[in-house]
């Protein structure tokens, strides 16, 4: 049987030795969760899945859309033998929500968060058992009742409005790899475009006396720049490689030209103990007043939402083409990059916009928490978002594509005399990442409440159709003072302070071209969107226009984000179909948003 997604999943530190764990497992639903009691652990499971799709999806073969309290996997596989003596990582690219993992009945690690990657050491478990054989046995936990970062999954037993089918157990490529004894276990790449170079931080997994490391900069005529440092002092040495004058080629939207990357652990004796091949984009993100510039320039973000899901395999791409096909149809309709909204997009799908030059920004899947809606009790702020948000933040470091982090999204609460947990989150949010990221804007929330002063972008959501209101809306930027979103007529946000600003949700036209002509479909429980339903092409084309211009016109604006990219189920917004198949004139579309904005001139 083909690997489903096969390519390897993390295309920036890649080793020769991997072994790609997709494909069938036994599975088994644990409805009361009561596994353990009931010997999941010690007995083969009585399905099988097809791995990493999710139980609730067709492709897994399952297709269960009930409420899956508990979920189980088991897998034995064969650890090659040329792996003797080397240390074995079990990776997994997201597992929804709380997962444990045993291999060979020893207890190897537990991760919290359905949205951000994990791996556990198994060396000392596949002692137990003979000929490096590994069972694999994992446990997925997502109670309905919990309260937990879950994104678009809806707490109903239904689709309705913007909520989607849930997700639920392993979601993203799993796999093992093979490292050294003493091996690199993560980059940390920053371009310096100012200086020219990049800092290639290495952090190791211990020290050696004599150890040394040695980073390669190469492009398609060859060698770049080498330097080697000391790996015997610290535990994450950083290597500084200056780019020769006529080598330098930043990456861009317009060039996204990436260099290749080596980095060698030698040992005294400067023999090659472990390697890894990477790449690096060379490019800057910095602020100026209202400005966000890429390599010094203003560059008008026409961001679409990017919601990541598909028909038949949920919040997994059924395949790495389709990661590609989804920028390549964004790029069609005129946008140049996308929010990634509400959930953790697969790595692989920054490694296709680092290459398409599609700009984005991250965002963790905690929608509406502080108090929004049904979600009030389910989708709290916790400190284990910030637990979770760091580690998705340290994975995605490295893409050039990814100029800004949106830790929260629409945290709807009114402002009160006293400080609340969506405070305290929300700012530890905001703190952790400027922490973990110093390279790249953050927003502290998207639309709603803004609670943290020192933010470095603003924004709000306007979900107005009707473009000259829209565009009155907007009108305020000019004079600082921006449309804020409110709540019953109360604030929500601290004022605004002169950041750069844009509306980061927009649009949202509801339009199904089988329904227009119809009565069918007003019926909001089958299809769904924003205002009121355009009557045919012409008006949605209109609107559109309207919208866009509106924000293109504004010399303040640095961006937009556009309400989407496709449908999905019954939320019918979309520029293309649910299956990505098109529903109107895209070059129109285009047509709309190409021109210069005023922000650029």
């Amino acid at each position: 049987m083909t690997v489903p997604k096969a390519e390897h999943p993390r295309p920036q530190l890649q080793r020769s030795q991997w072994l790609n764990l997709n494909g069938t497992w036994q599975f088994e639903i644990d409805g009361g969760d009561s596994g353990i009691h009931r010997g999941l652990l010690d007995r083969d499971l009585i399905g099988e899945i097809l791995v990493p799709f999710a139980p609730e999806t067709e492709l897994s073969g399952i297709g269960n859309t009930d409420y899956l309290e508990a979920v189980w996997y088991r897998r034995t596989v064969s650890v090659p033998a040329d792996w003797d003596g080397r240390r074995v990582l079990l990776h997994f690219g997201a597992v929804d929500h709380d997962a444990t993992v045993w291999v060979n009945g020893v207890e190897v690690g537990r991760h919290r968060g359905g949205f951000s990657s994990f791996t556990f050491e198994i060396t000392d478990a596949l002692r137990q058992a003979p000929a490096s054989e590994a069972t694999i046995v994992v446990r997925a936990r997502d109670p309905r009742e919990a309260i937990q970062a879950r994104g678009k999954q809806s707490l109903r037993f239904d689709n309705a409005d913007c909520h989607y089918t849930r997700t639920t157990g392993i979601w993203q490529t799993v796999w093992l790899e093979a490292v050294p004894q003493t091996y690199v276990k993560r980059l940390r790449v920053t371009p310096q475009l100012a200086s020219s170079s990049f800092v290639v931080e290495t952090a190791l997994s211990a020290n050696r006396p004599g150890h040394t490391v040695r980073v390669i900069l190469s492009d398609a005529a060859g060698e770049v720049a080498t330097q080697h440092v000391r790996a015997d002092l610290d535990l994450a040495p950083a290597a500084t490689l200056i780019i020769p004058a006529d080598r330098v080629r930043p990456w861009s939207p317009r060039d996204p030209h990436l260099y290749d990357l080596t980095v060698q652990l030698l040992d005294a004796d400067q023999q090659v103990v472990d390697e890894i091949t990477s790449y690096a984009g060379l490019r800057s993100v910095s602020l100026d007043g209202k400005q966000i510039k890429i390599n010094g320039e203003p560059i008008f973000q026409r961001l679409v939402l990017d919601q990541g899901y598909w028909p038949e395999s949920l919040m997994t791409a059924p395949s790495d083409a389709a990661l590609k096909r989804d920028i390549e149809l964004s790029l069609a309709a005129g946008f140049n990059g996308a929010r990634l909204h509400q959930k953790v997009f697969e790595e692989r799908f920054y490694y296709h916009a680092d290459k398409l030059g599609y700009l984005v920004w991250g965002e963790f899947g905690d929608w509406g928490v502080g108090g929004y809606g049904p979600y009030e009790d389910h989708q709290r702020p916790t400190a284990s978002m910030i637990t979770q948000w760091l580690e998705v933040v340290e994975r995605d470091f490295n893409h050039p594509s990814l100029i800004g982090w949106c830790p929260m999204n629409e945290t709807w609460q009114v402002i009160t005399d006293k400080i609340t947990q969506l405070d305290d989150v929300m700012r530890g949010m905001f703190l952790a990442t400027k922490v973990a990221d110093p390279t790249r804007p953050v927003l502290d929330t998207s639309g709603y409440s803004h609670r943290v002063p020192e933010t470095d972008v603003y924004d709000s959501h306007d979900y107005e159709q009707d473009p000259a209101k829209f565009s009155a809306n907007q009108a305020g930027l000019a004079t600082d003072d921006p449309y804020l979103n409110e709540h019953d007529g109360h604030a929500i946000s601290i004022p605004y302070g002169g950041q750069p600003y844009f509306v980061s949700e927009f649009g949202g036209i509801w339009w199904n071209p089988e329904l227009a002509a119809s009565v069918a479909g007003t019926d909001r429980e089958e299809s769904w969107g924003y205002g009121d339903r355009v009557a045919d092409e012409a008006e949605f084309q209109d609107r559109f226009a309207g919208l866009v211009g509106a924000l293109l016109d504004d010399e303040n604006m640095f961006g937009y984000c556009y309400t989407q990219l496709t449908d999905v189920f019954q939320e019918e917004n979309g520029i293309y179909r649910f299956d990505r198949s098109e529903k109107l004139d895209v070059e129109r579309v285009r047509a709309a948003q190409i021109r210069p904005a005023a922000y650029e001139k």
